[in-house]
């Protein structure tokens, strides 16, 4: 069967709204390695939109679902309880980032997680309203498409979305919205569009994915703690992307020491591939919602449940933590070279691997998706598979697995930097 055989028949059978960016079709994966259907080789820079943390298949993570697979595959744990999903809450209870006795429940995608988050914080405070931040990415549900700060093609022709969602701006120092300008447009909203005592809740990426692996400010993230303390706001991080060792910690939110959120929603590298999501935090929080408030059919799946053992024992034996450190150093050693020969990158930005280049029009020093465009078409030429974001198109962000081999991601490097010094 070849990837052009493949193409027609998904054209015929699946609706245009699923977009697909390659025009190959997976056969096996290995590590950081996709092969195709006609044999040909991949390095994978994507890992799943940021879920191969621990990469494709890794031999504990196969082991503990096979494993699982020979006892059972599926109880409803609202009906059927089992001890694997009480242990991982535990572990990621002692784990996150949050003050005092720690919660989780599970769920079986992001933007289940996220959906849930608002849920328990509009129950647990008795309001009704959610501030989110433009270039923020929640989800494609209707809660979290009205969360997410990007239209398209994320909200293109499916509104009206859920009210009582509001946006305020996320510091951009390269497109100069300072941290003094975000904090003033969340008081225009408390004086313009809704009173801060209505507000349940205030939920932001620590490191925005979609919008383009901005990074947000230790003083930032100091200021919402403080104004939501100020006016009984919970303050809900968003680490669907960023948790389980991308930014060299095991979640985003310990880059803030003094700071402690009230709730944490994951997904994506929790199960190494597995569908798996969670909202943790506070007990007393999570406690709000009444017994079966909360739940889904398959949430906390007994499969993924195992795969996410063992993708947190991975993480802690492999150090890839530490990994992640390193090998976000030497890619971001390569970029700051490459910006003194292409005079189209506007900025690098990195917290451990979590790594983003920018591309503006070196005339104009507008966005330029166009160029963006282009290198991750040349790099998928040379077999390096890259993802585009950020609110313009403009970004190219970099989610290899933290365990692929240095020999391997040294000739992605070297593919990358002849991209950027001949496109």
């Amino acid at each position: 069967m070849s990837n052009q055989e493949l193409n027609s028949r998904r054209l015929s059978a699946t609706p245009r709204g699923v977009g697909v960016m390659c025009d190959f079709y997976a056969e096996r994966a290995e590590n950081a390695t996709l092969w195709d259907v006609e044999g040909r080789e991949f390095i994978d820079f994507a890992a799943g939109i940021a879920v191969l943390n621990t990469g494709h298949r890794h031999p504990r993570l196969v082991q503990a679902i096979e494993q699982q697979l020979k006892s059972f595959t599926h109880t409803a744990y609202q009906i059927v309880p089992y001890e694997s999903y009480v242990s991982l809450a535990e572990k990621i209870n002692q784990r996150v980032p949050i003050e005092g006795p720690c919660k989780t429940a599970f769920f079986t995608t992001g933007a289940e997680a996220v959906e849930n988050a608002i849920k328990i914080a509009r129950s647990y405070t008795g309001r009704p309203g959610v501030i989110a931040f433009g270039g923020g990415f929640h989800g494609r549900t209707y809660m979290t498409m009205a969360l997410t700060g990007k239209v398209a093609p994320y909200k293109l022709g499916f509104g009206p979305f859920p009210g009582s969602i509001f946006h305020a701006r996320f510091p951009d120092a390269l497109n100069g919205v300072s941290i003094q300008d975000a904090m003033d447009s969340l008081e225009y909203l408390f004086k313009a569009d809704i009173d801060p005592k209505q507000v349940a809740a205030i939920i932001l990426e620590p490191v925005q994915g979609e919008g383009g692996f901005n990074i947000a400010p230790d003083d930032f993230i100091k200021a919402l703690r403080e104004l939501c303390d100020q006016h009984g706001i919970l303050l809900i991080a968003d680490e669907v992307q960023a948790g389980f060792a991308r930014t060299g910690k095991m979640f985003a939110m310990e880059h803030y020491p003094e700071v402690r959120v009230d709730l944490m929603t994951m997904a994506k590298s929790l199960a190494g591939g597995m569908p798996l999501s969670a909202v943790a935090g506070r007990a007393d929080v999570m406690d709000a919602p009444g017994v079966g408030g909360l739940g889904s059919t398959y949430a906390g799946n007994p499969l993924a449940v195992a795969a996410a053992h063992a993708v947190i024992d991975i993480i802690d034996e492999e150090k890839l933590c530490e990994r992640a450190q390193r090998l976000g150093k030497q890619l971001t050693g390569m970029l700051e070279e490459m910006k003194h020969r292409n005079s189209a990158i506007a900025d690098i930005r990195a917290r451990g691997s979590m790594v983003a280049v920018e591309f503006n029009d070196p005339v104009t020093g507008n966005p330029s998706p166009e160029m963006t465009r282009q290198i991750q078409k040349k790099a998928l030429e040379e077999g390096l598979l890259l993802l585009i974001c950020g609110t313009h198109g403009n970004v190219i962000r970099f989610l290899y697995p933290l365990t692929i081999p240095d020999e391997q991601f040294g000739r992605a490097l070297q593919i990358l930097s002849n991209v950027l010094m001949n496109v």
